[in-house]
């Protein structure tokens, strides 16, 4: 894909959909936030990360229609799949109707996740460079070190909250609080610094709060195969799907933080950096498991205390040689979530922000369409008005602060031209 080359480096900017930092009043050394879908939700990828970048006019008008048929076409392809992948490997037993199983492995998919995204991170990072130039370093000083490795421990924890909160909340539900970052990171925001927000960001953690408990209360027996769970409980759900939520605040403030001890620091040698942390981690996990179940540790985390258990990493690989179709799965789950990520740098670099807040949100509409078609999930006329809520507060909240925006940005060019223009009469 053709590439437009920037004068500085690509920056992080907290996206209208989770927080803005010109309307919160946060001070400079406060942690704002930084939109990531990780990949997760709740994954490594940050696949609903935003960029700002300072390019020239005529870098935006060289954009032409293929390039933004590439760039958007490139977002909604991998993460839709990606979205499939995520379900059919959290909710679709595999095997025969008589022994169906579960693929019940989050760290070990979190692993193959950021690894894949380390590496295609590192690939970009090399691609987007100049020639002739040293490409950005991955750990640009020992300040951020620490930050990072707090973000490689929050990603890697929220990953299993979130996908264990699916075996008793629908996947839907799942997407719509998934929806609006905004929540965990005010929350964190208002308890942590005192912080305090403008009305309509109340208003929109309303809706999208009353949007979720609409079409989780109005669910009833139409859900789709989380409810063929005997053991399904949804309020325990919730609260599992709220620990993910807080662990993708904590995430995505840290980030912030970073970017501000490290102005220069770019998007891929973070996406880079992250995985690569987040990749160490889960496979030191993966390594201490089966000497972890046979601790109180092992107990308190939940693992399986049968003596036979070898740990996770030889549980799913026994699983994956079983079940031989999953490799495919997981594989294509991991792919489609790096490669996204590079799209969507991709189109921050090429467009405009905005278009990524609008590509998002219409993204995770498609994508939960497309899971109620694709899996056969039936919703009922609650359940849709609880879906309008979600969507119609994170689509006002985008269209509201990125008006605030515009306004401080054209108030502070009538400051510098009266500063100027003072400037020449003196």
């Amino acid at each position: 894909m053709a590439r437009t080359k920037q004068a500085t480096p690509l920056r992080r900017d907290p996206s209208s959909e989770y927080f803005s930092r010109d309307t919160s009043g946060t001070p400079s050394q406060s942690p704002g936030s930084w939109e990531k879908e990780r990949l997760n939700g709740g994954t490594n990828g940050y696949t609903n990360g935003s960029i700002t970048k300072s390019s020239t006019p005529k870098a935006q008008n060289e954009a032409g229609a293929m390039q933004l048929l590439v760039a958007v076409g490139g977002i909604y392809a991998s993460f839709l799949t990606w979205a499939l992948l995520q379900e059919r490997l959290t909710t679709t037993p595999y095997g025969s109707e008589d022994a169906p199983e579960l693929f019940k492995f989050p760290v070990f998919l979190n692993t193959v996740q950021s690894l894949f995204a380390a590496t295609v991170g590192f690939l970009y990072l090399r691609f987007d460079t100049p020639k002739g130039s040293a490409p950005s370093p991955i750990f640009p000083n020992s300040t951020v070190v620490i930050p990072l490795i707090l973000v490689a421990i929050t990603s890697s924890l929220a990953s299993p909250f979130g996908y264990a909160s699916l075996a008793h909340i629908d996947y839907i539900t799942y997407i719509l609080a998934k929806s609006c970052k905004l929540l965990p990171v005010m929350f964190l925001h208002i308890t942590l610094f005192q912080k305090r927000y403008p009305l309509y960001k109340y208003l929109v953690v309303l809706a999208v709060t009353s949007g979720v408990a609409v079409f989780t209360l109005h669910a009833g027996a139409k859900s789709s195969k989380a409810s063929t769970n005997p053991d399904r409980n949804v309020p325990w759900g919730l609260l599992l799907l709220t620990v993910n939520l807080l662990f993708d605040g904590l995430t995505n403030t840290t980030q912030d933080y970073i970017f501000q001890l490290a102005p220069n620091y770019k998007g891929p040698a973070m996406m880079c950096a992250n995985n690569l942390l987040s990749t160490l981690l889960t496979l030191s996990y993966l390594a201490l498991s089966p000497y972890l179940i046979h601790t109180g540790i092992g107990e308190y985390l939940g693992m399986d205390l049968n003596p036979g258990n070898s740990g996770e990493f030889a549980a799913a690989l026994g699983f994956m040689r079983r079940h031989p179709s999953v490799w495919y799965d997981v594989v294509g789950f991991a792919v489609c979530g790096a490669v996204g990520q590079v799209f969507i740098f991709y189109t921050l670099a090429t467009f405009s922000s905005l278009l990524l807040v609008t590509v998002t949100v219409t993204r995770k509409m498609l994508t939960m369409i497309l899971s109620v078609v694709w899996f056969g999930h039936r919703l009922g006329g609650r359940q849709w008005l609880g879906v309008a809520l979600v969507f119609g507060g994170v689509g006002a909240e985008g269209v509201i602060a990125r008006r605030e925006k515009a306004a401080k940005q054209k108030l502070k060019e009538l400051e510098k031209a009266r500063a100027e223009g003072g400037k020449k009469e003196l």
